[in-house]
């Protein structure tokens, strides 16, 4: 028997029906859980190694905020500035990026430009006036964006519809078991072994782009499989022409893209408004501090919880989940206009990372379903591009605000606007129903 009643809403009924079973006395099936997970391609599981090599070495851009106002001495205004421009950068490198891996391959351009992006955080460890770091950063960023694309495109070319989202969901985990463990050792390094901080990501980058080049073979589609493409059913289909040809026959995914810029306005606060808003709490030793502890917070959230929100969503479409996901952010980050102790702090961190699970494993899958085969790494580049417009200005407005009042005022505006952008989500989900917009991958 279950123990769900039948009086119970739908989706409460589904979530009891999948994960407690009264006859067996234990919580879900378990292995109804991992299963997507032992069916994937073996590159996948080499590509989620180097995802957790490398995040374990993730120091340098989640105190990037903390970085430039206690160390090198700028002040909210002149740092929000400085990451403008590293999100800025990140668009002529997602367009390359794209560019390059559909033409010389995935694999190559991960190779080249993390290790580039490394060799720039290698200079900033011994150089002795940390003025300088600010413009090595900017361009170790710029090389970070190149590998976006290629990665992206390199995941959809190893997977199909129906294990989609279990590779991206295993990616996705491997970012942040890497980031969890990272984040602990650079709240502790932050302060008095900043050199080490630069010197240890750059050399987990390094082990990363080893594995990756020895283990990993290229997924660029060949000549003969783009042909083949044009034969396809559904929105993987391959297409003449070029990106911009290409986008205009999907034009649902320029409004998702759209909107998501608003997401990643709202979720760039995490690195930007909510690290200035523990150090002005907190004071300088315990804001980094806290703030190391609310980023392991958040991806121990991620590595429990994603594969449950994965099996208890799956019901769902992957538009109405990121649109769930934009209530999440802003109840998460709207409560932090009112906090002052660390148990909000927490709470609040907990909330806005389900909301990131939801957006980050269903934004990716709703992506891919409709990428066509020949122009995979090119729309990557264009989705990263556009959606990362919120997070390029994002901290920019907010250094403005902050600066003419306080960081608390930043949290209402996020509320709106995370709000907003849910409901705009939710009516691009209703639009395609309405339209039609049918393919093999997408169910309605």
């Amino acid at each position: 028997t279950w123990i769900a009643q039948k009086s119970a809403s739908s989706l409460s009924r589904d979530l009891l029906i999948n994960f407690i079973l009264i006859d067996r006395g234990v919580f879900m099936k378990f292995q109804d859980i991992i299963e997507p997970y032992s069916k994937l391609p073996r590159s996948v599981y080499f590509i989620f190694i180097v995802r957790v090599v490398n995040c374990i070495g993730n120091f340098v851009f989640p105190f990037l905020t903390l970085l430039l106002t206690v160390k090198v001495g700028m002040d909210e205004k002149q740092a929000g500035y400085i990451l403008f421009i590293c999100a800025a950068v990140q668009g002529p490198g997602v367009l390359l990026g794209g560019k390059l891996a559909d033409h010389i391959g995935r694999k190559k351009v991960m190779v080249i430009f993390m290790s580039l992006a490394a060799a720039c955080l290698v200079v900033c460890g011994f150089i002795a006036n940390l003025s300088y770091v600010p413009q090595l950063l900017i361009l170790s960023n710029f090389f970070s964006s190149l590998v976006g694309p290629a990665s992206g495109a390199m995941i959809n070319d190893l997977t199909v519809s129906k294990n989609r989202q279990a590779a991206f969901s295993l990616i996705y985990l491997g970012i942040n078991l890497g980031t969890a463990i990272g984040s602990i050792v650079a709240g502790y390094l932050f302060y008095n072994h900043i050199k080490l901080l630069f010197l240890g990501d750059a050399a987990t980058t390094f082990i990363a782009v080893f594995l990756l080049a020895v283990f990993v073979n290229e997924t660029k589609p060949s000549a003969k499989q783009i042909k083949e493409g044009f034969k396809m059913d559904g929105a993987e289909r391959a297409e003449e022409g070029g990106l911009i040809s290409a986008l205009f026959k999907r034009p649902e995914l320029i409004m998702f893209a759209l909107v998501s810029a608003i997401y990643s306005f709202v979720y760039v606060q995490s690195h930007f408004s909510l690290p200035i808003q523990t150090k002005e709490i907190f004071g300088l030793i315990e804001g980094p501090r806290l703030l190391g502890m609310l980023n392991t917070i958040n991806c121990l959230v991620v590595i429990t919880m994603t594969t449950l929100i994965t099996a208890l969503t799956k019901k769902i479409r992957d538009i109405f989940k990121v649109s769930l996901a934009g209530i999440f952010f802003a109840l998460g980050f709207g409560m932090l206009y009112f906090a002052k102790g660390y148990f909000v702090f927490a709470f609040s961190t907990i909330i806005w990372t389900i909301g990131e699970i939801l957006n980050a494993i269903s934004s990716s899958v709703y992506l891919a379903n409709r990428t066509p085969i020949s122009h995979r790494g090119r729309f990557n580049s264009f989705i990263l591009l556009v959606s990362g417009m919120g997070q390029a200005v994002g901290p920019m407005i907010a250094g403005q605000l902050i600066s003419r009042t306080s960081v608390e005022n930043i949290w209402p505006i996020s509320f709106m606007l995370a709000v907003g952008s849910a409901i705009l989500m939710f009516l691009l989900g209703k639009f395609e129903r309405v339209q039609h917009f049918k393919d093999e991958t997408v169910k309605y």
